[in-house]
């Protein structure tokens, strides 16, 4: 990523955490954090990957599903915010950030790994 790249995917992911925890904290329950955000070379699109505070895979996807829903709502609210700072408002595009239940995936594999390694060194 460019310089420039990288300054406006900041700037996304600043202006879009303030706009989900203010303006659609009521309406996205359970609450909704960005976590990152992935901005194409020319400025076109932006994908925001956010994490979904929820018990079950079926409440975050209802909750991103609705996130989609209020994509067009929640993308002019974002162009009232950096309209001055960009010369075009890219495309909102909303992903669920999969990092912690993919870490805790890889956490219980390598655990299962040290048990096993522990077993054999007991036997030999």
């Amino acid at each position: 990523m460019s310089i420039r790249t990288e300054r406006v995917a900041k700037m996304l992911h600043r202006e879009m955490a303030e706009i989900l925890s203010t303006d659609y904290s009521d309406q996205l329950q359970p609450m909704v954090t960005v976590t990152g955000v992935r901005v194409t070379n020319d400025l076109s699109i932006a994908n925001f990957y956010v994490s979904v505070m929820g018990d079950n895979a079926e409440q975050k996807s209802a909750v991103l599903g609705h996130l989609k829903d209020l994509t067009i709502r929640i993308r002019t609210n974002l162009a009232g915010r950096i309209r001055h700072q960009v010369k075009s408002i890219p495309e909102v595009r909303f992903h669920l950030d999969q990092t912690l239940t993919e870490a805790a995936h890889l956490e219980e594999l390598f655990g299962r790994i040290r048990k096993e390694r522990d077993g054999q060194d007991t036997v030999s």
